[in-house]
């Protein structure tokens, strides 16, 4: 992976999305120091999380914590909701257990549960309530980034706001940092400040939430947005994408979307593009100023007959 390069502030929001297989969830485990970058580098509380001591890089591990896409199989089964919110305080803090269960019950109050649910285990529970569980997990340990692979997605139509309420009404309180991973981009559209558009581990437009949506400048990302389904109104224009994603270990050598644009030319064939400031947002496309202009207008026909 590389190529990709972002900051992300207290209290805001940056969304990755991009087709799976693209590397979003190396992204996300290389950003909780599960998985080492090959290269790079990755600041943590302002400090460098690759190459630092033990003892440091522990703390910084504390800083940055992950809610997983399913909540039926990221809790223990065997152990009650109560030792499963005290599990990373033992671990990394030296707290009486009088003072722990006291963080365990104003906890679940937060994600909107009991103290009582405490001395419950994971089966007693709706998906919706894992998933709050697990999100009180993950903000045990007081973290300034939470990392949110696919949170949602496993969850029933019905119960994806209101976890998604809870997630921004805990940023607000507690000006949490989140980098949010998914697929869903009505979700994205709902939560994001900024989005990360990825593709073969590369970043190929990047910028904020409503210049993306308002007027995506990279094929693969107009791509991405004309096939989300949309209700009431016009029918929306549709593009489509021919092709599949080519392997990651043979990716193409000039623009890594050369392969499926449908305005592909030689130049993009044979020189990868930098990600470049363009219309107020990172863009990796050779002609994304023609885009912002309206489209690729007679370009596109002279590519459509390109072999």
């Amino acid at each position: 992976m590389g190529g990709i390069s972002f900051s992300i502030e207290s209290g805001r929001t940056l969304a990755v999305v991009g087709e799976s297989g693209c590397g979003k969830s190396t992204l996300a485990r290389m950003v909780t120091l599960i998985e080492k970058p090959d290269g790079g580098t990755l600041y943590l509380d302002g400090v460098d999380a690759v190459d630092t001591p033990a003892a440091e890089k522990k703390r910084l591990r504390r800083t940055v914590q992950l809610v997983f896409q399913n909540p039926y199989g990221s809790l223990n089964p065997r152990k009650t909701i109560g030792a499963i919110l005290e599990d990373p305080l033992i671990v990394n803090m030296d707290l009486p257990k009088s003072q722990r269960r006291l963080r365990v019950a104003e906890m679940l109050e937060r994600v909107g549960l009991g103290a009582e649910h405490a001395r419950r285990y994971p089966h007693m529970f709706s998906g919706g309530q894992r998933q709050r569980i697990a999100i009180a997990r993950a903000l045990m340990l007081q973290p300034k980034l939470l990392v949110a692979d696919e949170p949602v997605s496993a969850l029933d139509v019905s119960v994806q706001a209101q976890v998604l309420n809870l997630l921004l009404d805990l940023q607000e309180k507690f000006r949490l940092a989140y980098m949010f991973i998914s697929h869903d981009l009505a979700v994205v559209r709902y939560v994001a400040h900024d989005v990360l558009v990825m593709y073969l581990g590369l970043a190929v437009e990047h910028g904020a939430r409503d210049m993306i949506f308002g007027k995506p400048l990279h094929p693969y990302t107009q791509v991405l947005l004309a096939s989300t389904p949309s209700l009431g109104g016009a029918a929306q224009r549709r593009q489509k994408v021919k092709g599949e994603v080519p392997s990651p270990l043979d990716v193409p050598k000039g623009c890594v979307f050369s392969t499926r644009c449908p305005y592909v030319t030689d130049l993009c064939r044979k020189e990868r593009p930098p990600l470049r400031p363009v219309s107020a947002r990172l863009v990796a496309c050779h002609y994304a100023e023609q885009f912002v202009n309206g489209g690729m207008g007679s370009h596109a026909v002279a590519v459509a007959a390109t072999p």
